[in-house]
């Protein structure tokens, strides 16, 4: 994936290709991308998404989802592609032409790096990403208008959430993403509508009234009018 790797001995006579992936989740109201600190080369001390080149005879998703699992730990996510980028000049290194993703987790899980190229890694908030390593400001707008634009269309808001939610926080994840606030009344009348969620026989007891919890009927992308 771009700089995280040395560069060739000869120049490559076609363009490398290599994978980027953006992971989402949600923490504390925030929507958050998990980034990582590159520890050597032109960008160290620089902070990037997770990736990798592409190896021969391998697809460029299945590269991403091994490049997740080392590097990260994290395996069980939604993962789709976004689109390639593929600027010549975006790596010093050599012409590398990207298939980025993006990922959704339920939750942020440990941030402890588990590849020697990278110092650390660490959530931010997707609104106050630092100046990243090579095109990764323009990646990151790109899957953010991607996400913002499957929720008004798909379901992959399941992906977000863990096993059993209450509509409230199922609202909060909307109101997140697209940043701004949605009238309560509306959309659980909306959202019950679809007939996308199933009431346990469970509430989430806490300092005010038991709130119901619900669960997705099914967890798996799908399209469908939503908000």
């Amino acid at each position: 994936m771009l700089a995280h790797y040395p560069p060739p001995a000869t120049q490559s006579p076609s363009p490398l290709v290599a994978v980027d992936v953006v992971i989402f989740t949600i923490d504390a109201g925030a929507l958050k991308a998990l980034l990582v600190e590159v520890r050597s080369g032109p960008f160290a001390g620089r902070w990037a998404f997770p990736g990798g080149r592409v190896p021969v005879g391998e697809a460029p998703e299945a590269t991403a989802a091994r490049e997740l699992r080392a590097q990260t730990g994290i395996g069980d996510l939604y993962l789709e592609q976004l689109r390639t980028f593929g600027e010549p000049a975006r790596d010093p290194h050599a012409h590398v032409v990207s298939v980025a993703y993006f990922a959704l987790v339920p939750g942020m899980g440990e941030t402890q790096a588990h590849h020697p190229k990278y110092a650390r890694m660490q959530w931010f908030p997707v609104r106050a990403l630092p100046s990243l390593a090579y095109d990764h400001n323009a990646v990151a707008q790109y899957a953010l208008g991607r996400l913002q634009a499957k929720l008004a269309y798909t379901n992959i808001v399941y992906a977000l959430l863990p096993h059993e939610f209450t509509l409230g926080e199922l609202q909060e994840v909307y109101e997140t993403i697209r940043g701004r606030r949605l009238d309560r009344r509306n959309f659980r009348k909306k959202i019950l509508a679809l007939g996308l969620l199933r009431a346990l026989r469970r509430q989430r007891r806490g300092a005010h009234r038991p709130a119901q919890l619900y669960a997705f009927t099914h967890r798996e992308p799908m399209n469908i009018q939503m908000l």
